[in-house]
């Protein structure tokens, strides 16, 4: 393969990685923007340690339902 192929691929690859980082952080927008919404949660006051300590608590209980069945 030629250099200019070699790069032609790497810019693919690049971009497809952009792509799927754009896509998961869309994801993780949505799921968190539903969380606050279903639980009732007031962004104003939502601090980092308040976030982190609801995030563990979630996945604590989701790994606690996918171990039930």
């Amino acid at each position: 393969m030629s250099q200019s192929n070699l790069e032609k691929q790497e810019a693919k690859l690049k971009a497809l990685s952009q792509k799927i980082k754009d896509e998961k952080n869309k994801i993780e927008q949505r799921l968190g923007k539903q969380i606050i919404s279903q639980a009732n949660l007031d962004y104003a006051n939502l601090s980092n340690d308040q976030i982190k300590l609801l995030a563990q608590q979630f996945s604590e209980f989701l790994k606690e339902k996918t171990v039930d069945h």
